[in-house]
């Protein structure tokens, strides 16, 4: 992590915002690639080498004007054809789910990265998140004519087909041209050179994608920035539009993401709130009503909320950053518990504080620290504009957040040591869990990597790593960023089983809480899956001409409650996957999966450990007293 001084130290006394610092020049799309726009949000998966071609290359679907669902804005007219300009983690799942819920609004998303737009094109997407596949397949390839039998309900209806509406190309220009709004979804990674390097975001790439927007977007077109941006960033976008386009008025909206990688699809289907940001004119309004028409086809309206644009752009930035200070305030919790020596628990602590209704049990879990792109950037980016308007107290404080997530890094690691009698040489560690969290095969940021950095330079005899949702080779990207030596990187081994991880290992540290890590039988158990809200009596009725994706779900849930069996298609509406060419570099992977999916068996892992057989919980996931009755050492977090 950069200093968190010396990355804040004041550069523009009288700037009250990061992006107006930046002056709008010539692009093109070419430029994008000199840029990098996608670099920092990677492929999180690799990606495919076949590209798929389901129907909709050169289709139009016609609109119905139907009325809109979220109230106040029946008078704007409907948008027919959105565009996302960037694939990564946001672009990608919410356009899916926005053409998923609008089967009448074609929505295009565009990369530079051909790879990226393969791998969405095929049945190997570059993202993982549960669900997803599902929804991008029933918007992007289309459904198929199915009668359908409603449990606990006589007779069947048909469910018509519905027409492909998801289209994934690197046809940038072209899909500009046609849409009345565009989201852009570009990185914006921590600046890593010259004034506030470590801290001012980079917003070159929305830069980049904004001179594009400006020079081919028709008038009218509505831009919306979905990228987590500093407070400023919809003027800058302003300035870039008046600049290539004076004679042309352009509404730019603010309409940021809050999904929490894991449950992404989850967040988008069932929101706690959707942000927008506009200006407080007529055309604003207008233009933001017209992003709640978008949202409205399966979003209450309660939970759509407007705002003037700066405040949804700071919300964006102060609701991470709040976020991560619960995380870190009972991380702090956690080091207490440990010195006090009178066996207070961390987790009884935050059962406690999560009872008061005012606070709540989210984020209340002490670990060895957050990790991820998000949390880390988002403080650095909200602490150095506090900076930059003088409010050096105010900036201080939300670095605090930071100061103790790095302590609590430390904190693990000089527990390592020193239970291992102050020394690793010669000691094989077994490190469990390498992502930033669990349900998802994001390593960027991760917590594993500085701890680690830190172990390896103790010289262990061997650090082998096992994660079972992320690849071997992006394990070993990150891994290679942080400047390990020559003769540490040889200690690194990444396993393919948590077995080869665990074997003659003279400690395991559990560094993302995977469910598989809790054990056979052994630890606190997995927390239940959520369940589907099933069909109610009299709530849906057999008519099959008006029902909404939402209502298919619900089916489904109840298709799936009756027969016992979760299928993720039980009324046989989705199109056949085109089968993958022979060798496909995915598939293996995938074969592998349940072998890497396969819990630990801490009674097996017993028998294959040296001694001392440390087992250190940086997730709190085990029982410490089961496994201490098998013969481990077991230390936590705040116990």
């Amino acid at each position: 992590m950069p200093s968190l001084t010396g990355a804040l130290a004041r550069s523009f006394p009288s700037s009250l915002s990061m992006a107006s610092t930046v002056s709008p020049g010539a692009s093109t799309p070419s430029s994008w690639t000199a840029n990098h726009w996608a670099r920092g949000t990677p492929d999180t998966s690799p990606p495919s080498s076949r590209s798929q071609s389901p129907e909709l290359k050169s289709k139009r679907v016609e609109v119905s004007t139907g009325e809109s669902r979220s109230s106040g804005s029946q008078n704007v007219e409907p948008v027919k054809n959105i565009c996302f300009v960037g694939a990564g983690f946001v672009g990608g799942p919410t356009a899916a789910v926005i053409a998923f819920h609008n089967p009448q609004l074609i929505v295009n998303v565009v990369d530079l990265n051909e790879q990226r737009i393969a791998a969405w094109n095929s049945s190997h997407l570059p993202i993982h998140e549960n669900g997803l596949l599902k929804v991008v397949r029933t918007a992007r390839d289309g459904t198929r004519d199915t009668t359908v039998s409603v449990p606990g309900r006589r007779g069947s209806f048909e469910l018509k087909a519905r027409q492909p509406n998801l289209v994934f190309s690197t046809n940038v220009i072209a899909a500009i041209q046609e849409a009345e709004m565009v989201f852009i979804c570009v990185n914006t990674p921590t600046k890593m050179h010259g004034i506030g390097a470590g801290s001012m975001a980079d917003v070159s790439a929305i830069e980049s994608a904004t001179r594009t927007v400006a020079k081919h977007a028709k008038e009218g077109t509505i831009i919306v920035e979905k990228s987590t941006v500093p407070c400023g960033t919809a003027r800058m976008i302003q300035d870039i539009l008046r600049y290539h386009r004076p004679e042309t008025t352009f509404e730019v909206l603010s309409n940021p993401e809050f999904l929490a990688e894991g449950t992404a699809v989850d967040n988008l289907m069932h929101p706690d709130r959707i942000l927008i940001g506009s200006a407080q004119t007529l055309s604003g309004l207008k233009a933001a009503a017209a992003l709640k028409q978008v949202y409205g086809a399966w979003v209450p309206d309660a939970r759509l909320i407007t705002v003037n644009t700066f405040s949804s752009e700071l919300a964006k930035l102060v609701a991470n950053t709040m976020l991560a200070q619960r995380i870190s305030s009972m991380n702090a919790v956690s080091a207490m518990c440990e010195e006090l020596g009178l066996g207070a628990d961390v987790e009884d602590v935050s059962l406690a504080i999560g009872k008061d209704t005012r606070v709540g049990p989210k984020f209340l879990q002490a670990g060895v620290g957050f990790g991820g792109s998000c949390f880390e950037k988002d403080i650095l980016n909200l602490a150095y504009l506090a900076r930059e308007m003088h409010l050096d107290v105010v900036a201080d404080y939300w670095l605090g957040i930071l100061k103790i997530n790095e302590y609590q890094r430390e904190r693990y690691v000089r527990n390592v040591v020193r239970e291992l009698n102050g020394s690793c040489r010669g000691k094989k560690v077994s490190v469990l869990g390498f992502a930033f969290k669990d349900e998802t095969n994001d390593t960027r940021n991760s917590i594993a990597v500085h701890i680690i950095k830190d172990l390896a330079d103790e010289m262990p005899r061997e650090i082998a790593i096992f994660d079972p949702g992320c690849a071997a080779n992006e394990i070993l990207e990150e891994i290679e960023k942080i400047g390990l030596r020559a003769d540490q990187m040889e200690r690194i081994k990444i396993c393919t089983s948590w077995r080869q991880s665990v074997a003659d290992a003279a400690a395991v540290c559990i560094l993302t809480p995977w469910k598989q890590f809790r054990g056979c039988g052994v630890g606190h158990q997995a927390k239940a899956s959520k369940k589907g809200t099933s069909l109610g009596d009299g709530k849906v009725e057999s008519n099959g001409d008006n029902w909404t994706e939402m209502d298919i779900l619900k089916i489904e849930d109840s298709v799936n409650q009756e027969s016992q069996i979760v299928s993720e298609d039980p009324l046989g509406r989705l199109r056949p996957l085109a089968p993958c060419p022979e060798g496909c570099s995915h598939c293996k992977p995938a074969e592998d999966a349940a072998a890497a999916g396969e819990t630990v068996d801490w009674v097996e892992v017993a028998g294959m450990m040296n001694e001392p057989r440390w087992v250190f919980d940086g997730r709190n996931v085990v029982d410490p007293l089961e496994l201490q009755g098998l013969g481990f050492r077991v230390r936590g977090i705040g116990r």
